[in-house]
């Protein structure tokens, strides 16, 4: 079977069900928890893996074994309103889930922009692994990103503007006005996440 086939039989038999269960662990357990804008996650496209599986690195495949390597299969993501909200959702999902790696994106130096987001790759809960669901169907793990609005929205149109598969490069005009972008992004979330940590203060003051 080429990756092609391989891929499409875990994803109709098992990924589609994976993603709504762990959708719904994250749910419960951030049940309560104040200013998540939304919670979601879904299965890997067969287009976007296929892709995915076929980028090369200095002329090799980076995948040699992609339906075991590639750990985004399955993709969550919880979108809160403040840069301060993260660290408490980071800690909800470090005391329920099992990470195998947990890194916060950002750019390699002061003066660039760009996408910022906590990544974490994380064991599949045996909870939402049905009985019907052939091992060989079911990934170890799944990716889970946790961001702000103004994170989100800003990788989103990114990388449909850039770089998603088969997209034209942008032109350097073009990486200057994504980097303006992202600039302003970036000033918008920390100004509101002062405003909101100074009222917050104000308040409790009062």
């Amino acid at each position: 079977m080429t990756v092609r086939e391989r891929y499409k039989k875990r994803y109709d038999a098992s990924l589609n069900r994976l993603a709504t269960g762990i959708e719904g662990l994250i749910r419960e357990y951030l049940r309560g928890i104040p200013r998540i804008d939304r919670i979601g996650a879904r299965a890997k496209s067969i287009d976007r893996f296929v892709a995915k599986s076929e980028k090369r690195e200095e002329g090799e495949l980076k995948y040699s074994d992609p339906l075991n390597q590639i750990q985004d299969q399955v993709g969550a993501r919880v979108i809160t309103f403040y840069l301060c909200d993260i660290p408490i959702v980071s800690e909800i999902v470090e005391r329920y889930f099992r990470p195998v790696e947990s890194k916060l994106l950002i750019p390699e130096k002061e003066s660039e922009f760009g996408y910022v987001g906590k990544h974490y790759i994380l064991f599949v809960p045996t909870d939402v692994i049905e009985p019907d669901m052939e091992s060989e169907d079911v990934p170890d793990f799944f990716e889970l990103q946790i961001k702000t609005l103004y994170q989100h929205a800003w990788s989103e149109a990114g990388h449909d503007l850039g770089y998603k598969p088969g997209a034209e490069p942008l032109t350097p005009d073009e990486k200057r006005v994504m980097a303006f972008t992202a600039a302003q992004s970036w000033g918008a979330d920390r100004m509101l996440d002062e405003l909101f940590r100074k009222r917050s203060q104000t308040a409790a003051g009062s």
